[in-house]
């Protein structure tokens, strides 16, 4: 017999499949976490600026404390002045409404002529500014004026007295849009308070109190401390 194997050497196994393992993407978990802790503040420091506004308006329009009554009218919601409210000054030139913001408002609305209403209007305008004592500086005095009538020599010199009145022309029917009177009585009849946002928020009785109208200024007053500064 010929000296053949009488079995043919094993053939040789199949590589090992190769498994390439590709390193996944690092996330940077310390910048995830100093990305959302700077949100968080930012967050944060929004809520902290917009706190005392909001607290200020819940404390005087939502939180009252029981008992508590309003002398004054109060207007709820506050009715925003239109910026594009067409006003004068006295020289004839075009006021900005934004030149009205950032101060309380005392308006005081009647035509150039100003009869005794209107005069013992602007004098309580007056008196109130200077009885909130360290806090006048807050309060602006306006007189809108709703015609075109010129002003008596000395209506221009006691609007001219400091603290100065600011006298603006502006037609009743354009304001209509911004204040209104207690139903019955006319738009010139009142003592209206514009907050610095511009918003008008109360009315004066048509037979002003100046005491009692004096003591809701002062509660408004004390609700905005927090974020109503003096002066625009």
């Amino acid at each position: 017999m010929s000296g053949s194997n009488s079995s043919n050497p094993a053939e040789p196994l199949a590589e090992p499949l190769q498994m390439s393992v590709h390193a996944m993407p690092r996330l940077d978990l310390a910048a995830q976490r100093r990305t959302t802790m700077g949100r968080w503040k930012m967050l944060l420091v929004l809520l902290v600026c917009a706190a005392p506004v909001v607290a200020s308006y819940l404390a005087y329009y939502v939180i009252r404390p029981q008992g508590r009554s309003n002398y004054a009218d109060l207007i709820e919601p506050p009715r925003a002045m239109p910026l594009a409210l067409p006003m004068q000054d006295l020289q004839g030139r075009a006021v900005d409404g934004h030149t009205l913001l950032g101060q309380w408002l005392l308006i005081v609305v009647a035509p150039a002529e100003c009869d005794s209403g209107c005069e013992k209007r602007l004098f309580a305008q007056r008196q109130l500014r200077e009885m909130t004592g360290r806090e006048r500086d807050r309060i602006d005095k306006i007189w809108l004026i709703t015609d075109d009538a010129p002003l008596r020599p000395e209506l221009r010199a006691a609007l001219s007295a400091a603290p100065a009145t600011r006298a603006l022309r502006v037609r009743a029917t354009d304001l209509a849009s911004w204040l209104a009177p207690a139903p019955g009585e006319s738009l010139e009849s009142h003592l209206y308070l514009v907050d610095p946002m511009g918003r008008w928020m109360m009315r004066a009785p048509t037979v002003l109190d100046a005491s009692r109208f004096k003591r809701d200024l002062e509660r408004v007053l004390r609700a905005a401390a927090p974020w109503d500064q003096a002066g625009r």
